[in-house]
């Protein structure tokens, strides 16, 4: 049987010798993505070091980096709290965060690539319910921006010290239980029948107050009529005149009155 050819030293000591060179090049450079910020550890401690967008350069071997992201990021939670007057609501918000780029370095050393569910989150559900529990469930709904921005105070307070900015917060939903609506539903069928009432009451008032400036146009008419006629008496001989038919009565129980016709023309104008 023939042997197999002894392997050639020189050849596999070339061969290592370009697998180094190839491993120490690669080990050297990298690059950092938009949006992103380079944490540089060397021998898994953090060093404060922060690599910046594009082309880096590194111990190999020694340094490592690792990529953390400070683009915006949304987030959305659903919580159950209890309003001020304890009516229960289910929350769901949504909130924009980004890490500080300049703080990235604390994150990952104090917090970790785990920083949405260690802290984040959390902080959503806690800063809903502290907020919540500051309102009634009526002014919930009267004063939802003003809750809003409650909720994103609270939630700024408790993120910035890790390093998180918030950026805005949204309320998406806010669901109340069956008592509250039904309460809600009676107070605005009362507030329906209140306003109806209000206008027939006020229909009535409008009519009686037209019916009193109609009697207040008469009585005055009247009263001008009457200082009319007190002036000049001929008045009520020349009405009566206009409406004798020019036939005496037949039967009468006094004296017929007779007008006289020069007081008559002396009262024509």
């Amino acid at each position: 049987m023939s042997r197999a050819p002894a392997p050639n030293p020189v050849l596999a000591g070339i061969v290592i010798v370009v697998l180094l060179v190839v491993a120490f090049i690669w080990g050297v450079w990298g690059t950092v993505p938009a949006g992103h910020r380079g944490v540089v550890l060397r021998l898994g401690r953090v060093t404060g070091v922060v690599k910046g967008e594009g082309l880096y350069f590194k111990v190999p071997f020694l340094d490592k980096v690792c990529l953390m992201d400070c683009r915006i990021r949304k987030e959305e939670v659903t919580t159950e709290c209890s309003s001020k007057d304890l009516q229960i609501i289910n929350a769901t918000i949504a909130l924009n965060f980004r890490l500080e780029a300049n703080r990235v370095a604390d994150v990952y050393q104090n917090i970790g690539m785990s920083y949405l569910h260690t802290v984040v989150i959390p902080a959503m559900q806690e800063g809903v319910k502290a907020a919540i529990a500051q309102y009634t469930a009526e002014e919930l709904v009267t004063r939802r921006e003003e809750v809003r921005e409650r909720m994103r105070e609270l939630l700024s307070k408790r993120l910035t010290p890790n390093g998180i900015y918030t950026e805005t917060l949204n309320i998406m939903n806010l669901s109340f239980g069956v008592a509250f609506n039904q309460a809600i539903e009676a107070k605005v069928t009362a507030e329906q029948n209140a306003l109806a009432a209000k206008n027939i009451l006020a229909q009535r008032q409008y009519e009686a107050q037209q019916l009193v400036a109609m009697a207040k146009g008469k009585a005055e008419a009247m009263r001008i009529e009457a200082e009319s006629l007190a002036q000049n008496p001929s008045i009520l001989q020349l009405r009566a005149l206009e409406r004798w038919d020019g036939h005496l009565p037949r039967v009468t129980s006094g004296a017929i009155p007779f007008i006289d016709v020069n007081t008559l023309s002396a009262a024509e104008p």
